[in-house]
C-alpha cells in the first residue's frame, strides 16, 4: 500500500466484518423476487418479436377471457409523458422516451420490448394469457450499427426526433447528439509531430452480469398513492422516474428498495416498475413482475459498443503534442449512451497540449443502452491506451515510463475544460513501476510449444459524481448509534459509510448500525452509482456525526456544570478542560441522556456538486497465447488504485479486483452477439461467455492513498476505475506476445487465429 500523508486513523483502514453480512449468508436477506404481500398475483410481459414495427392493433379479449387474469395494460394504459429531463445521477432520461422503452406505444423500437403485460393468478396463467394476445405488426427496416444508422438512406427511428449538432438543431436523423470539445489548435499541433500513431477501434456490447434478474412489486392503494418494491441502485431516482412516466406526484409513490444481486449500472434504470403499479391499480391488488433470463438480455440496458477513430501526435522526446478522436456509440432505441463521460475520460490520464474530443450518440433498433461500470470509459480508453502502446513501440521506450513523462498532474487541464484537484495518477503509475510483477522479467521460455507470452500496461480513469445524500443519526444510551441512509448497499456500503460516523464519534464500526431505508424514510438519497456513494454518502455521515458530538459535548458540559467550549472530544473521550482529569466515554455520556434533556438524534445533508475527485487506476498483465487454438490464457494479473483513503480495504481490493475480472471477460469473450434480425444469440449464461474463477489468476492489488482534498478523510469513489484499464492492457500484452494489434474487442479465439494466418504464422 503506498500511502501519501495518511493521518493515523482509529477505525478507518480496519477489516471489520460486514453489518449485512450475517443475514447474506444465512440466506435471510430479502431480494426483489422474495417478496410475499397478501394477495399477490404474478405478472408476465409480452415482448415484440420485431426490431422495428409499428402496431396496427392488439386485442388483449382472449387473454381477459382465461380464468385466473386479473388484468392486462398495454401501451394506451401507459400516460403519454412530458418530455421532462429526469437526472439518473450517470444519465439524464427524457420521461417520454423511458415510457416508451417501459412499453411500446405506436411502435415496437427493438426485439424484446414490452407492448403488453398480464397480472394473473400465478405465472404459467400469466404467460398462457400473454400468448393469447394478438398484435398486429407492420415490420419495418430496422438498423443495428452505428454504420447502418447514420447512412444517408438509412431508416429513421423517431420521426420526431431533433437532434443536437454541435450546438445547432437537426431534425430527421437518427444521431441524437453531436458533442464537441476543443482545446488550442490540434490539427496545427499534428501537423508539426514528430512521431504519430491512429487507429479505429471496435467495441460490442456488453452485459453487466449481475446474477439477480430485474423485478419489480407494487400495491396501488385507493387514495391514489402506490408502493414499490424493487431491487434499485437508487430507490430516489427511481421514484422520481416512475412518477414522470406516469404523471404522479412523488408524494404519491413510495419506493422501498430491497437488496440487490449485483447492478454495475444495469439496475439505475426503471424497467417493470412502472408496469407492476399500472396493473397493481386495474386489479384491485399487488402484483409481482420478475424478468426471465432472456428479458434481461434483450429488453434492459448493455453498457454501449460502438466505433472510436483516434490519432496521437508527439514529438521525438515522447511528449504529447495532439490528440484528436471520433467516438460514436449505439445508444440503442432511444438516446442516451454515455458519450459525455467517454469525452470525460477519454484523453484524461495525460497532459494535452491541444485536443479534439468529437462524440456521437446514436439511435438504433436496438434494446437501449445503460450504464456499465465508469460508463462510456473503457471503450474510449481501449483506443487512448493502445495507441500509447503503439508509440511506445514507436519511440522504443518503456511503456509505463512513456505514461509517466506525459502523466496529468494537479493542475492540468482536461482537454473537456476541467483542471485537476489533487489526483494520484503518477503515484499508482510508480506503484506499478516499483510493483514486484513488472520488475519480475516475463518468463517468455516457461512457456508451452506452440504458445507465446506477452505482457501489457494500461492506465484508466473515472471521474466519480458527489450529488445528494442524506444521513440520519439516533443515539442510544448504551452508546451505540443507529444510522439511516438511503443508499442500496451493492459493495459493502453500509460498513464503508458506518465506518466513516463510527472514526468521527471515536467508537467501534459496529457499535455503528447502518440500516437502508424507503423513500418516505429518509431525506433525498442520489444513486448508488458513479463512485459516489462511499465518498458523499459518507461525508453525510461525517457531517451528522459531527453534530452529534457537538450535542454530546453540551450533554457532557451540563454534567460538570460548565460551557460546551470548555468540553474537548477525542478517540470517543470527553475532558474536562477546566479539570483534565476529568473525563467520560462515548459510552459513559450516552448513559446519561436522559438525565441532560433526552435523546440526540441528527442528520447530515450533503450535495456535493461535480467530480467526486476522480480516481486513477493502472494495471499490468502477462498473458499465455495458444498459437494453434487461439485461447489465452491470463496467467499475472497487477492492479493498482489511487483510494484517497482506503475506508475498508479488503473492500477496496473487491471492488479493484472485481473491475479486473469483468474487464478480462469484456478483452477475450463478452458480447451481445447478434442474429441479423437484431435478436441476442447468447441471451443465457450458458452462451454468454462470463469468466469464472477458472479462467483468472489471483488479482495482485496495491491501494494507492492519495487523499481526496474534497472529502473530510480524504476518501475517493473506487468502484469504477478498476475496469478501465484491463482491455487495454490484455490487448497491449497480446502485442507484445503476437505482435498483432487487435483493434475490436473481443479478442476471441477466431479473431487470433485470422489474424495469425493473415500473418502468415
Amino acid at each position: 500500500m503506498t500511502t501519501v500523508e495518511k493521518p493515523h486513523y482509529k477505525v478507518l483502514g480496519t477489516r471489520p466484518i460486514r453489518h449485512d453480512g450475517l443475514d447474506k449468508v444465512l440466506g435471510r436477506a430479502v431480494y426483489g423476487a422474495d417478496i410475499k404481500l397478501a394477495g399477490l398475483s404474478i405478472g408476465a410481459v409480452l415482448r415484440s418479436p420485431h426490431a422495428h414495427a409499428r402496431i396496427q392493433s392488439i386485442d388483449a379479449s382472449a387473454a381477459l377471457a382465461l380464468p385466473g387474469v386479473y388484468a392486462v395494460v398495454t401501451g394506451a394504459d401507459m400516460p403519454i409523458a412530458d418530455d421532462e429531463l429526469i437526472d439518473m445521477t450517470e444519465e439524464i432520461v427524457n420521461a417520454r422516451f423511458a415510457s416508451m422503452r417501459i412499453i411500446a406505444h405506436e411502435k415496437a423500437l427493438f426485439k424484446g420490448q414490452p407492448v403488453a403485460a398480464v397480472a394473473a393468478v400465478d405465472l404459467n396463467t400469466a404467460q398462457e394469457a400473454c400468448r393469447r394476445i394478438k398484435v398486429d405488426y407492420e415490420p419495418l427496416p430496422a438498423v443495428f450499427t452505428v454504420e447502418e444508422a447514420m447512412a444517408a438512406d438509412a431508416p429513421i427511428i423517431h420521426e420526431h426526433l431533433v437532434g443536437t449538432h454541435v450546438g445547432e438543431k437537426v431534425p430527421h436523423t437518427n444521431v441524437a447528439e453531436h458533442t464537441q470539445h476543443v482545446l488550442g489548435d490540434p490539427d496545427a499541433a499534428m501537423a508539426k509531430a514528430e512521431v504519430t500513431v491512429e487507429g479505429e477501434f471496435r467495441l460490442a456490447r456488453v452485459h453487466q452480469g449481475y446474477i439477480e434478474p430485474q423485478n419489480a412489486t407494487a400495491m396501488w392503494y385507493r387514495d391514489g398513492k402506490a408502493t414499490v418494491w424493487t431491487s434499485t441502485q437508487g430507490s430516489f431516482p427511481a421514484r422520481n422516474a416512475i412518477s414522470s412516466v406516469l404523471r404522479m406526484p412523488v408524494s404519491a409513490i413510495k419506493v422501498v428498495p430491497l437488496e440487490i444481486g449485483g447492478g454495475f449500472g444495469g439496475k439505475i434504470n426503471i424497467y417493470l416498475e412502472p408496469l407492476a403499479v399500472l396493473l397493481s391499480k386495474k386489479a384491485g391488488r399487488p402484483v409481482k413482475v420478475v424478468m426471465d433470463r432472456r428479458s434481461v438480455f434483450e429488453a434492459t440496458g448493455p453498457g454501449p459498443g460502438g466505433v472510436v477513430r483516434m490519432k496521437l501526435g508527439a514529438d521525438k522526446a515522447g511528449n504529447l503534442v495532439a490528440g484528436t478522436v471520433d467516438i460514436r456509440f449505439a445508444a440503442g432505441a432511444f438516446p442516451g449512451s454515455s458519450i459525455s463521460a467517454a469525452s470525460t475520460c477519454v484523453f484524461a490520464s495525460y497532459r494535452f497540449p491541444t485536443a479534439r474530443i468529437d462524440a456521437y450518440d446514436v439511435v438504433t433498433n436496438l434494446t437501449k443502452t445503460a450504464a456499465y461500470r465508469a460508463p462510456g470509459s473503457p471503450q474510449a480508453t481501449f483506443a487512448t491506451e493502445s495507441l500509447m502502446d503503439e508509440l511506445a513501440h514507436k519511440l522504443g521506450v518503456d511503456p509505463v515510463a512513456l505514461r509517466l513523462q506525459n502523466a496529468s498532474k494537479e493542475g492540468d487541464r482536461r482537454p473537456d475544460g476541467i483542471v485537476f484537484p489533487r489526483i494520484g495518477n503518477v503515484e499508482v503509475l510508480e506503484a506499478v513501476r516499483d510493483s514486484d510483477h513488472y520488475r519480475t522479467p516475463l518468463d517468455r521460455a516457461g512457456a508451452a510449444p506452440g504458445h507465446k507470452r506477452g505482457r501489457g500496461v494500461a492506465t484508466g480513469y473515472w471521474q466519480g459524481v458527489g450529488n445528494k445524500s442524506t444521513v440520519t443519526l439516533a443515539v442510544n444510551n448504551d452508546g451505540t448509534v443507529a444510522l439511516i441512509e438511503g443508499n442500496t448497499d451493492i459493495g459493502g456500503t453500509r460498513a464503508s459509510i458506518a465506518m466513516q460516523a463510527a472514526e468521527v464519534l471515536g467508537i467501534p464500526a459496529l457499535d455503528v448500525h447502518p440500516t437502508v431505508v424507503d423513500t418516505d424514510s429518509v431525506g433525498y438519497t442520489d444513486l448508488t452509482a458513479g463512485s459516489r456513494t462511499t465518498y458523499a454518502t459518507g461525508a453525510a455521515a461525517v457531517k451528522a456525526a459531527e453534530q452529534v458530538v457537538a450535542e454530546l459535548k453540551r450533554r457532557a458540559a451540563i454534567m460538570w456544570e460548565v460551557e460546551a467550549t470548555d468540553v474537548d472530544f477525542a478517540g470517543g473521550v470527553f475532558t474536562n478542560k477546566k479539570a483534565k482529569d476529568t473525563k467520560l466515554t462515548f459510552k459513559q455520556v450516552c448513559a446519561r441522556l436522559d438525565r441532560t434533556g433526552g435523546h440526540v438524534a441528527t442528520t447530515g445533508v450533503v450535495n456535493l456538486r461535480g467530480s467526486g475527485g476522480g480516481s486513477f487506476a493502472t494495471h499490468v498483465v502477462d498473458v499465455d497465447v495458444d498459437t494453434e487454438t487461439g485461447k489465452v490464457e491470463v496467467i499475472r494479473y497487477t492492479a493498482a488504485q489511487d483510494a484517497g483513503t482506503a475506508v475498508h480495504p479488503s473492500y477496496v481490493e473487491g471492488q479493484m479486483a472485481g473491475g479486473a475480472v469483468q474487464g478480462i471477460g469484456w478483452a477475450l469473450n463478452e458480447e451481445y452477439y447478434l442474429g441479423p434480425d437484431g435478436s441476442v444469440q447468447n441471451a443465457s449464461f450458458l452462451d454468454y461467455r462470463m469468466p469464472t474463477m477458472l479462467d483468472t489468476p489471483n488479482i495482485e492489488t496495491l491501494i494507492v492513498e492519495v487523499p481526496n482534498t474534497m472529502h473530510p478523510f480524504g476518501v475517493r469513489g473506487i468502484g469504477e476505475s478498476g475496469i478501465v484499464p484491463p482491455q487495454p492492457a490484455i490487448a497491449n500484452a497480446m502485442r507484445a506476445a503476437l505482435g498483432i494489434r487487435f483493434p475490436e474487442l473481443p479478442i476471441k479465439p477466431g479473431r487470433i487465429l485470422e489474424a495469425l494466418d493473415a500473418q502468415g504464422a
